[in-house]
């Protein structure tokens, strides 16, 4: 079965792009908007819509496959590539990408990938935006997996000699600024792993000691506690955005401190901390991580931690397992191109003992999280992020039933 055309359309993710430097300069909210000037390359404002590009992969047969091609919801920042627009990236795949692609044999997924992984800016060797890598690549898998007849989790299983799961995987569902009401959403809808809580001030969320997610970490345990319907409690996952470093000017005696204080208020469930620092620095980063999680190791702190900033590609998440920076890694998804680097970081962390987060951002499309879950399902990552969007119910409806429908139909067989 061959590639016989490809189509595009432009579309809209679950999410917007958010101009970060704008942000971080003092940009104020005006209710759901921003007030101010964009300071980023190719923003027109501090907070304008997510847009994606489906790409169609039409089959020889007349089947239709197809994948999103969206970016994270801070693009053009922390060394990210730009603002991701359709109508300036849809001339890119069809006169740059298409004629690669078109009459192509369907005959490997990994093959496929590789080609449009690998490719570069015309006269350069750059490599093409992460977000054309990210969605093209999901298209080929579906491509591959319909030419052959076969669910895409289990294409991936075949081509990487894993063995697709036959259980759900833990989905981690993330609340945005709603913290409080969202967490109520994930508890009836028994999350396993909840809340994200969005904690990227330490003024209004962190406070100046700590003490503002202390309380917070005091309400959820209490408010799981007595509304759970769970056999078991769900983990705590909060997302610092290295808020804590900037609390304790990124003492590892201190933070491991107050990291023991939140166990104790979380106890007796599981708390994760994600980006418990930022120092700015992709070196500086690993050894400050590996530090503090030696720390709490040596001193019999329970709190997992996770690693996020400065581990975006699959190059990154490698030099962090090896370091032992972090007890989890949060791979996320459109930040590593081609949906090949996915399954090749999941598999790396667990071949060296460090969970595995397949992560991912609100600014991605249900199709995109459509394929991430035949991702994990082929590759048994210890999570996998519910997306897109901030509002919990449609993004976990999304992965949550994709999920299902492949346990169905394999169960089926």
């Amino acid at each position: 079965m061959k590639i016989k055309d490809i189509v595009c359309a432009k579309g809209m993710t679950g999410f917007y792009f958010d101009d970060q430097r704008a942000i971080k300069q003092g940009a104020q909210h005006d209710g759901f908007n921003y007030v101010g000037e964009s300071v980023t390359p190719g923003f027109t404002a501090i907070r304008q819509p997510g847009e994606c590009v489906s790409v169609m992969f039409v089959l020889e047969d007349g089947q239709v496959a197809y994948g999103d091609c969206a970016a994270v919801q801070y693009s053009g920042a922390g060394g990210r590539d730009p603002l991701f627009l359709a109508e300036e990236f849809i001339p890119v795949i069809n006169e740059s990408i298409k004629p690669l692609l078109v009459g192509q044999e369907l005959d490997s997924f990994k093959r496929l990938a590789n080609i449009i992984d690998t490719l570069t800016v015309a006269g350069s060797d750059k490599l093409i935006h992460t977000a054309l890598r990210y969605g093209i690549t999901q298209g080929i898998l579906d491509a591959v997996a319909k030419a052959q007849g076969k669910l895409m989790c289990e294409v991936v299983a075949s081509e990487y000699g894993t063995e697709v799961s036959t259980k759900e995987i833990a989905i981690f569902t993330q609340s945005g600024d709603d913290r409080y009401n969202n967490v109520d959403k994930m508890i009836i809808k028994q999350a396993a792993v909840l809340p994200h809580a969005l904690i990227n001030n330490v003024k209004e969320k962190l406070g100046e000691n700590g003490e503002l997610l202390l309380e917070y970490v005091t309400w959820l345990k209490n408010r799981i506690v007595s509304m759970s319907k769970r056999a078991e409690y769900p983990v705590l996952h909060i997302d610092v955005y290295g808020t804590i470093g900037l609390a304790f000017n990124n003492d590892v005696e201190k933070m491991a401190n107050y990291l023991a204080q939140l166990e104790k208020a979380a106890s007796p469930l599981k708390l994760r901390i994600e980006g418990p620092m930022d120092v700015e620095d992709r070196e500086l980063q690993i050894e400050a991580l590996a530090t503090l999680t030696k720390k709490l190791h040596a001193d019999n702190i329970k709190v997992e931690l996770v690693a996020d900033e400065w581990c975006n590609t699959l190059e990154d998440i490698k030099l962090f397992a090896d370091a032992g920076a972090g007890d989890m890694i949060q791979i996320k998804t459109p930040d590593l191109g081609g949906i090949n680097n996915i399954v090749e970081a999941v598999l790396y962390c667990k071949a060296k003992g460090v969970g595995a987060y397949q992560g991912g951002t609100c600014n991605e499309t249900d199709r995109s999280a459509q394929v991430c879950v035949h991702l994990a399902m082929a590759t048994s990552p210890d999570q996998i992020l519910a997306k897109p969007g901030m509002g919990v119910d449609e993004g976990y409806m999304i992965v949550y039933n994709e999920m299902q429908r492949i346990l169905a139909l394999r169960a089926s067989k």
